[in-house]
């Protein structure tokens, strides 16, 4: 059995509002108001995602609305100029559009997101078709599997045959996400990664282990140890 792994087809949104090149800057923000989105994907006639327009990139026109950037013929034009003086969701947007496989894992697409600084992605298959958009949202939504699957697949998929006594001698507890795992373990060294395998499962705010080794034996009395110890290492009788 293997552990249930998440991908973004798995929660993005597969209805999208897109722009196409030509869509004028109102336009734009009508629908950025209208839907309550920050950013749109920006598609060609095959519907391949070509780039995108986000709040961002309409506020230059803001930013350069009283400034003069006009400082000679050999001054450099400050950037955002271009995007200030755009009317058109082709010269707005920004170009190649940062996207993500349907599927990709949630924890690539997450960490694009945080790498490129974005709120959502838009979902492209190979040929760069648009197939949907992922927002935060939408991976945080991973967080709420009920706590009885989480228990479920820990058990069942993470650490039945991995661990050298099986499962029988470790409880697992997963209450609002977080998972407690309790017993005793043959060999105390797995328990580092019996923790590791249980983070990865989605939907686990936090792992707790309480897991330790078997029993220690009480000490023996001097005259019993060696006792004991000649009766180990007595030869066995031939039979």
């Amino acid at each position: 059995m293997h552990a249930t792994v998440y991908t973004v087809s798995d929660v993005m949104t597969r209805t999208v509002v897109a722009l196409a090149a030509g869509a004028t800057f109102k336009e734009i923000v009508r629908t950025m108001e209208e839907r309550h989105i920050s950013a749109l994907p920006v598609i060609d006639t095959g519907n391949r995602v070509v780039g995108v327009v986000s709040e961002a990139d309409l506020m230059r026109k803001e930013e350069f609305r009283d400034s003069a950037p006009e400082r000679g013929p050999r001054a450099r034009p400050p950037a955002g100029l271009d995007k200030a003086r755009a009317v058109t969701a082709a010269d707005l947007m920004t170009s190649p559009a940062v996207t993500v496989h349907p599927g990709a894992a949630l924890g690539q697409a997450a960490r694009v997101m945080a790498l490129r600084k974005v709120k959502r992605l838009p979902v492209v298959d190979d040929d760069g078709v648009l197939r949907g958009i992922v927002s935060r949202s939408d991976l945080l939504r991973v967080f709420l599997r009920p706590d009885a699957a989480i228990v479920d697949e820990v058990r069942r998929d993470v650490l039945a045959g991995r661990l050298p006594d099986g499962i029988e001698s470790i409880d697992v507890d997963v209450s609002e996400g977080v998972v407690t795992l309790t017993g005793r373990v043959r060999d105390t060294s797995v328990v580092p990664l019996a923790v590791r395998l249980v983070r990865s499962v989605e939907g686990v705010v936090d792992v707790r282990s309480e897991l330790t080794g078997p029993p220690h034996r009480p000490a023996l009395e001097p005259d019993l140890a060696q006792e004991e110890n000649a009766r180990r290492f007595a030869p066995q009788p031939r039979s």
